[in-house]
């Protein structure tokens, strides 16, 4: 995999071993204009990685430092996702400039780029992320269009929920799941983290609260999660 270095300034001391991989869209007109960005030292952002559209793969910051990607966030208790994670920016208009599928050149970019670090840092597949699993009250992205599926069919994060629904699973249960996850899903204070979970486990269910399918998509990933920790 041949990957170009574009370095940021944008980095300081990690700190801690790495045992995450938070995954974005870039959410910006083109890959040019998020390239800048990351390298501008007035955003105070970055990620390590950056994949264009046509399956390019630029480096940024060195996996050895922290880079400035997932902002305020949490996962599982844990609100210092920067330091313990690998960025990757996927190039992508995103939500608010004309959200499309990922190319397919793109999509096998960022899989042999997971598998490396992946495999080479022994990184769970439960902690495989996207940056809205971290961050659901701020972002949405990679988004429900990102093809989970076919990462996880490489081994390298737990598959998106394709069952049936089960209406059977009750509310509480069902809420517990959310945060047993990793979620922050405070009851009362839970409606970002569920789209966020539907995004990434069942976007069939996408905004459809808790019905039948995200009941049982939410249990399943659940004992998924407790298979691979």
């Amino acid at each position: 995999m041949k990957i170009i270095d574009t370095p940021s300034p944008n980095f300081d001391d990690r700190g801690r071993a790495i045992d995450m991989i938070v995954l974005h869209y870039t959410g910006m007109t083109s890959g040019k204009a998020a390239l800048d960005r990351l390298r501008d030292e007035e955003t105070n952002v970055s990620a390590h990685y950056l994949v264009e559209e046509n399956g390019d793969v630029y480096r940024l910051v060195d996996e050895g430092n922290r880079a400035w990607h997932a902002g305020l966030s949490s996962w599982q208790g844990d609100t210092e996702t920067n330091a313990r994670s690998i960025g990757i920016e996927i190039v992508n208009p995103g939500h608010e400039f004309g959200y499309r599928d990922f190319p397919e050149a793109q999509v096998g970019a960022v899989i042999d780029l997971v598998a490396d670090i992946r495999i080479r840092r022994e990184i769970s597949p439960a902690l495989v992320l996207g940056h809205s699993d971290v961050a659901p009250r701020r972002k949405e992205d990679p988004g429900e269009k990102f093809p989970w599926g076919l990462l996880a069919a490489n081994g390298h994060c737990i598959t998106p929920f394709n069952g049936e629904g089960n209406a059977n699973i009750s509310y509480e249960d069902a809420l517990a799941a959310l945060s047993d996850i990793g979620y922050d899903a405070p009851a009362g204070d839970h409606a970002a983290a569920l789209l966020a979970f539907q995004r990434r486990f069942s976007p069939q269910a996408l905004g459809q609260g808790f019905n039948g399918v995200t009941k049982a998509a939410l249990i399943y990933a659940r004992d998924a999660k407790a298979l691979v920790a």
